[in-house]
């Protein structure tokens, strides 16, 4: 019996250390996180210039369509391919896969760009995202 006891006091032992850790205020360990609140310091938490330099895919969708694979190996150069946007019908622009806003194709310089006519609300973003 005296092999079982050893365990018994070894147990009872860690429970009242357990026990002494969490009535005692002063071992407990200082937190690690400040909690949130409106007082920030200036240049603290709240400071975004930290992420401005993380690249982004940007893409402008024209349109969309379906192929089978015996139609696009027939594709050469000069074939048309339907899609399935309307002339003059505004372009969906993603960030990374995601929905943003959409926009008019404008001529800038002989290069194209995309004015933007209806850009997400961050709130509708959100609400997409969790679908």
């Amino acid at each position: 019996m005296a092999d079982n006891e050893a365990p018994v006091d070894d147990w009872a032992a860690a429970l009242a250390e357990q026990e002494a850790a969490t009535t005692a205020p002063e071992a407990q360990p200082a937190a690690i996180f400040q909690p949130l609140s409106g007082d920030l310091p200036p240049g603290q938490g709240r400071d975004i210039d930290m992420i401005l330099d993380i690249p982004v895919q940007l893409t402008v969708e024209l349109g969309r369509t379906k192929l089978p694979i015996k139609s696009l190996l027939q594709l050469a150069q000069g074939s048309v391919v339907e899609l399935d946007g309307l002339a003059g019908e505004p372009m969906n622009v993603f960030v990374n896969g995601c929905l943003i806003a959409q926009g008019e194709v404008v001529v800038v310089n002989d290069r194209f760009g995309i004015r933007l006519t209806d850009v997400i609300t961050p709130s509708e973003r959100i609400r997409k995202l969790n679908r």
